[in-house]
This record gives C-alpha cells, sequence and structure tokens, in this order.
C-alpha cells in the first residue's frame, strides 16, 4: 500500500511539474531571450539590455502604450461609477435582479459579435471612431463584470447595518455612503482591477473600434509582428507581463483579505 501511495503522489507531482512547465516554458524563454544580444530565434550570446534601450526610446509604442492607460483607466472609472449608480438604485428599493441578464450578455456572447455590433452602432449614429468610442466599447465589456460581481455581493451585506443607520437618523444617501458603499469598496476596488486588466490587454474590441487614427498597445505589437519577430517585442511582452503579475497579485490579495473580514 505504501509502494503504490508513493507511485501515485510521485504521479501527481509529476502531471502538475509538466502542465506547469508546458504553460510557463514559452513565457520563460520569452523572458530569457529579452536579455540576449542577438536577434530572436538566434542562440544565446551573451546578456545585453540593447532591446529594453530600444524599447523606451520608441515614441510610437509609449502613445500607443499611454492610449491603453487612457482607455484602461477610464473604462475602468465610467464602469464602477455606473455600478454604483445601480447599486444606489437598488439600496432604495429599485429591483435591478430581473435586469442583471442584461449585464451579462455581453460577457456571454463571443467578444467579436460585441465588436462588430458596436463598430455598426458607431457607424449608425455617425459616430467618428477614436479614444472616446474605444473608452465606450470597453465600458461596455466592463458592465458586464462590475455590476453582477458588486450586486452580488450586496445581496450578501447584512440588512440590519443599513436598518440600523435609518433608525438612528441617518438618511438614505448618507446610509449609502457611510455604511453600504465601505461595505463594496473592496469588491468595487478587485473589480476595477480585473476590469483594468481585460480592458488593457484587449485586442478585438481595440481593432474593431480604434479607427485608423488611435492605436493601442495591443495593436500596436500586432503591426509589429507583421513586420517580423522584433527582440523588442520580448521585451515589451517581459514589461507588460510584469505590470500584468503585478495587478494580478493586487486583485488577489484584495480578494483574499475579503474573504478574511
Amino acid at each position: 500500500m505504501k509502494k503504490e501511495f508513493n507511485l501515485a503522489r510521485f504521479s501527481s507531482n509529476t502531471l502538475i511539474i509538466a502542465t506547469y512547465l508546458f504553460l510557463y516554458l514559452p513565457i520563460i524563454v520569452l523572458l530569457v531571450f529579452s536579455f540576449n544580444s542577438e536577434s530572436f530565434p538566434a542562440p544565446w550570446k551573451e546578456f545585453s539590455l540593447k532591446w529594453y534601450k530600444e524599447l523606451f526610446h520608441s515614441a510610437h509604442l509609449w502613445q500607443s502604450f499611454t492610449n491603453s492607460m487612457l482607455v484602461a483607466a477610464s473604462s475602468t472609472l465610467i464602469s464602477a461609477l455606473m455600478g454604483i449608480f445601480l447599486i444606489f438604485y437598488a439600496a432604495q428599493g429599485g429591483r435591478i435582479g430581473k435586469f442583471l441578464s442584461l449585464f451579462y450578455g455581453n460577457v456571454v456572447i463571443p467578444e467579436t459579435v460585441l465588436a462588430v455590433s458596436l463598430l455598426g452602432f458607431f457607424t449608425l449614429m455617425s459616430i467618428p471612431l477614436g479614444i472616446p468610442t474605444l473608452i465606450l466599447s470597453h465600458t461596455v465589456l466592463g458592465l458586464g463584470f462590475v455590476v453582477p460581481i458588486v450586486y452580488a455581493k450586496f445581496l450578501e451585506l447584512d440588512p440590519k447595518l443599513t436598518e440600523a443607520s435609518l433608525v438612528l437618523g441617518a438618511s438614505p444617501i448618507q446610509t449609502f455612503f457611510k455604511v453600504t458603499l465601505p461595505l463594496l469598496r473592496p469588491s468595487l476596488i478587485s473589480t476595477g482591477l480585473l476590469v483594468f486588466i481585460i480592458s488593457f490587454d484587449d485586442f478585438i474590441l481595440a481593432y474593431f473600434c480604434a479607427g485608423s487614427t488611435s492605436q493601442t498597445i495591443s495593436l500596436y505589437i500586432m503591426s509589429m509582428l507583421r513586420s517580423g519577430v522584433s527582440p523588442v517585442v520580448n521585451a515589451l511582452s517581459a514589461v507588460l507581463l510584469g505590470l500584468s503579475t503585478l495587478f494580478a497579485v493586487l486583485y488577489f490579495s484584495i480578494k483574499t483579505r475579503t474573504r478574511i473580514v
């Protein structure tokens, strides 16, 4: 029995290690060769920061990066504010539960369909494509995460807390901003980080709704790949991986603290 148990444990550990290698080995190779002095896929020659220097001296790249940050931050802020307003409506007795399925639509349907639909809407309304249309598109996508998640957290709150606030003389608005909203803050922050990451990395909506005058970081990477794989892409991917990892760590740390509380 002991040998069979050890064999099963060894097989399980081997499978887990193989799975992690399959997932992360390409990323490790990308990170390593971003410091290679030769162009990829040349063999390793020597350690160099050559491609990172080229990366940080590219004006077009940083303009694209700024556009992505602007779109992600704006869509996250608008999605969070609209989510707060809807929760405020629910706190005053409004019934948004039966309309909740509407917010799942933009997450359930394929993103390509959503992008084509938004493009058709902007064309019908004669709205020129650019950063504003991209912010609106990502806001629509972000609402599919913000509203259902925050509303589910709102339903978990103890109604006795709000009742006590009202009994003690606070108005409904004061109760919402002094009691309800602080209790929803961890959920809002974690969902906002999630929406920011999704918006920053999104390619499909950017491809359809950005137009020819605006370019995000995902569109910039695609344009670089069309002219051949440049080692600058490795350096850029390493930087983006670091940023994404930072936001992911913040997201899960907030979720963990919320569970503990």
